[in-house]
């Protein structure tokens, strides 16, 4: 059995527990997988995390690049994240013959071409898992397990720190503000949850996701994203009332002509699984032609969750440099898909609005609606106020996405209308 050397760059959450489970499992892998690893270099730009680690001094360096340089290493697992050092870092292993395993989304949706290519030229693997769902195996699934299927939709709630800030706003009743700040307290969202509350963290994993479940490349540019920070107490109730949970929805589907990928809070129906999933857990929801309808759930963040799928992708590597079979399926975007524009899209919407309450008011918004070729399947007017106010809602029927867009640009206009305050995507799973 030959031993597969092994560097780690960034020895951040994820890097520790890296190490902390190739300490725990070294010569358990050599039993169950049939692979010898020895994680032989560390580098990270923190000094002071080599000692934190106990990791030997002799082992350790600042620099990425004599890691690289290494003849003896086999692999590289890079955990920097990132699109700017960490593609350097990349490129530089894969140029110097050296498999990688890596976390990094960013890098993925916006450069998995450039990076695929480079690992197929030089012959070596470039392994992801870890990059969508944390522990959930998800990227593996796809490329093998349901490789027999016509995959026809992707549905994933992939964000941990907006779906514990819904859970809580749902649960507890709290806004917005109050939900970020016990996020935050709690360690799940950054100091500037950006990434986090706009969508672009879900952006940039339906973006792999597609590409792996529709052979297609999909960049993170490609994935119109809205995030939840306009949504509101008042829209939960209304939701709740109507039996639906508002969730994060990352959502790809193949569609005539194309695919539709998107991020945005959605109402789903309160009896599907995935309204079910609460907190910080992440689910993705896969519907092929042959499997039917699956869905993976797990832990989609932490440190071991994350180790845990990188460690993985790392005994895959090892066993292909064994049996020397390296870059064996290698990227699968080998179509050319067009990603569908979001105005194309069609499905119903919740439609919430602060108008005068004066008679008439009905009639006057579902006639625009009715020119834009919107057609409403409910309303509800539920609450007035002492300054002569009410909320109304509307849902539509199914309806394109640019049709009800120019319906609420002209309702916006009307004198009787105060606000539009929500508008949010239903979709029928």
């Amino acid at each position: 059995m030959r031993t597969v050397r092994v560097g780690l760059i960034g020895l951040g959450t994820v890097g520790s527990g890296v190490v902390e489970i190739l300490r725990r499992h070294r010569e358990d892998f050599a039993t169950r997988a049939g692979v010898d690893i020895e994680l032989a270099r560390y580098a990270d730009r923190d000094a002071s995390r080599f000692a934190r680690l106990g990791l030997p001094p002799e082992a350790c360096t600042t620099d990425a690049a004599e890691i690289i340089a290494d003849a003896d290493i086999d692999v590289v697992i890079e955990l920097i994240g990132g699109t700017g050092a960490a593609r350097g870092v990349v490129l530089a292993a894969l140029e110097a013959g050296k498999s990688v395993v890596t976390a990094n989304k960013a890098l993925m949706a916006s450069h998995g071409q450039e990076v695929m290519d480079a690992a197929e030229a030089h012959g070596v693997d470039l392994m992801f898992e870890a990059s969508v769902g944390g522990g959930i195996p998800i990227i593996g699934p796809l490329k093998h397990s349901l490789v027999s299927n016509e995959i026809t939709a992707v549905y994933g709630i992939v964000n941990g720190t907006t779906n514990f800030m819904l859970t809580q706003m749902t649960r507890d009743g709290l806004d917005y503000a109050t939900a970020l700040t016990e996020a935050q307290a709690r360690g799940y969202a950054e100091a500037d949850p950006s990434a986090d509350v706009d969508g672009l963290d879900a952006a940039a994993k339906i973006a792999i996701l597609a590409s792996i479940a529709f052979n297609s490349r999909v960049t993170l540019g490609d994935v119109p994203a809205e995030g939840i920070r306009s949504i509101t107490p008042v829209d939960i109730a209304y939701a709740t009332e109507m039996g639906y949970v508002i969730k994060l929805m990352a959502i790809a589907r193949r569609v005539e002509g194309g695919v539709d990928v998107r991020v945005h809070p959605t109402m789903i129906r309160s009896g599907h699984p995935l309204a079910k999933v609460d907190a910080v857990y992440n689910a993705i929801y896969v519907v092929g032609d042959a499997v039917g309808e699956t869905m993976f759930f797990g832990e989609g963040a932490g440190s071991l969750p994350a180790a845990s799928a990188i460690v993985g992708d790392v005994i895959e590597v090892a066993r292909h440099i064994q049996s020397g079979c390296l870059n064996i399926v290698g990227c699968t975007c080998r179509e050319e898909l067009p990603v569908r524009e979001i105005g194309d899209l069609v499905t119903q919407y919740y439609v919430r609005l602060l108008v005068e309450d004066r008679p008439g008011v009905l009639a006057k918004v579902a006639q625009i609606f009715g020119e834009n070729d919107v057609s409403l399947a409910s309303v509800l007017q539920t609450r007035t106020d002492e300054h002569g106010g009410a909320e109304i809602v509307w849902v539509t029927h199914a309806a394109a996405e640019r049709d009800v867009r120019a319906a609420l640009d002209a309702i916006a206009l009307l004198d009787v209308v105060r606000e539009v305050a929500s508008v949010i995507r239903v979709e029928e799973l």
